[in-house]
């Protein structure tokens, strides 16, 4: 791969980097499982970078890898492996934005989302991140329409979870 490409790519990757963190938080549970998939999701970017050909923002394109990755790995991984309890998890907040009661709030929130299924936690985690319906359809491969309805019934779900 030649130069301008690879830093091409690192631009890239820095600049977007806080969507695969994002994306490894919500399908791990543990710091060494976070650098774990956000190494996995960097390898698979490296590697389809030189098709990406820029008929999508890269954002979008880099969602859908990384999507695509961390529903794979997590997918192996629930075959053989046990997950921690969200509650065992470290939290990461910077001392002066600490808020216990928000702090709880996304831990319901968090725990609620991973009783999703992997299509409706990539979903409602795009909607969280304010992408529109076209782009959420675009990354999952799924019409607009679809994305709406399922969005519909994610909110039905988290609120039936939320409010027993």
């Amino acid at each position: 791969m030649n130069q301008e490409l690879e830093q091409s790519f690192v631009k890239q990757l820095k600049d977007n980097q806080n969507i695969i963190h994002k994306i490894c938080r919500l399908y791990t549970s543990g710091e060494d499982a976070h650098k774990d998939l956000f190494q996995e999701i960097t390898i698979q970017l490296w590697k389809a970078f030189p098709k990406f050909r820029g008929d999508s923002k890269f954002t979008t394109w880099a969602y859908r890898v990384a999507l695509n990755t961390a529903i794979t790995l997590y997918r192996k991984s629930t075959r053989s492996v046990a997950t921690t309890e969200f509650d065992n998890t470290k939290h990461f907040i910077k001392q002066e934005d600490y808020n216990y009661e928000e702090e709880e709030q996304l831990k319901l929130m968090y725990k609620a989302v991973y009783q999703l299924n992997d299509i409706e936690k990539a979903l409602i985690f795009m909607y969280l991140e304010d992408k529109d319906y076209q782009e959420i359809s675009e990354t999952l491969g799924i019409s607009e329409v679809n994305a709406r309805v399922k969005m519909n019934r994610i909110k039905g779900k988290l609120k039936k979870i939320l409010n027993p």
